[in-house]
Parts: C-alpha cells; structure tokens; sequence
C-alpha cells in the first residue's frame, strides 16, 4: 500500500473508487472527486489546489493522494492535506480529509493512510494536526485515536447543521 499523488494513469481506478460511493455517502478527503465529469477534470482541480499561486480565493493549498494497493493498482482510499487552516478548517475541517471505499471499509485502511498522510504532514512542516470526524463515525474516531489524536472539543457546526468532533495530533515528538 502507498500514498501517491493522482495522475491520469489511474484514471479507470479513480472511477471505480468514485463510483462505490453513493449520493448520500460521504467522500471526504477527495478534493470534490464527486463533483467532477471526469478523471481529468478532477486533476485539473487537484493542481489549482497544489500549487500556492492558482489556490481558490478562500480557500487554502492542499496536497491530494490515492491510497493504493499496487498488487491490483485499486484506490482504497483518498486523503487530502490541507497546508493551512482557514476559519472554516480551523473550526471543524482539520488539516486532513479522508475516506476509504465501502468495499474496503474495517480492514485497517484509514489508519494506516493517516498514519502515512501524518508523515507528509511532519515533511511539509506541519506538526499540530487538526483532525475532525462526526460523533457518529465510530470508525473514523478510532483511526485519529490509533494515530496519537488528543480530542479537543465537539462543536456544533450552524453551515451543516451537525456536530464534529475535534482532535489533535502532535508530531513535534515523534520521529
């Protein structure tokens, strides 16, 4: 398993990924994967959000990955860093999304993509991560806890109309 940027050679497993989530599940973490017509679309997306100069107005810079198992090449799993924190991610964002396939769900998966995500954090030069999960996402509570997440608070979000979870992941100490 690896974390790799997103490029057009895995367009058809981007797809499939894209396509085992219904309407009503969330996609976290994949950078409006759902929203686009197209593999290509999506890249597109994915560089304005890379680099610095292009980012969207309100919006922060933000570095996105395919989880992938390279024996089949399939996506388990997508997960977007986000550099900065703006009022938004400051308050129930975070600096890391996530999501796992369905079909791949309670295998370890989300902890071991955090795990790898935590390591491009620390390269990047981020070392206080905020990361958030609703109260009813038993799973996505473990995966931060397994990862060193210190829960914070539980604030009730108006633009959503839920409650999210805060926790907090220092990598100053580790190595």
């Amino acid at each position: 398993m690896k974390l790799i940027e997103p490029t057009m050679e895995y367009d058809a497993p981007i797809q499939a990924y894209k396509n085992e989530f219904s309407p009503e599940m969330s996609m976290d973490g994949s950078g409006g994967l759902r929203d686009c017509e197209s593999t290509a679309e999506w890249l597109k997306q994915v560089e304005r959000f890379k680099n610095p100069k292009t980012v969207p107005k309100g919006k922060v810079q933000a570095t996105q990955y395919l989880y992938l198992r390279e024996e089949d090449q399939k996506v388990v799993g997508v997960i977007q860093i986000r550099h900065t924190l703006n009022e938004v991610l400051a308050t129930w964002g975070g600096h890391i999304g996530y999501s796992v396939a369905s079909s791949e769900r309670r295998q370890g998966y989300a902890t071991e993509m955090l795990a790898l995500a935590l390591q491009k954090c620390k390269e990047l030069g981020i070392l206080r991560v905020l990361v958030t999960c609703y109260p009813e996402n038993e799973g996505s509570r473990k995966t931060i806890l397994k990862n060193g997440g210190v829960y914070e608070s539980t604030v009730y979000v108006d633009e959503i109309k839920k409650e999210v979870e805060r926790y907090w992941i220092d990598l100053s100490e580790k190595s």
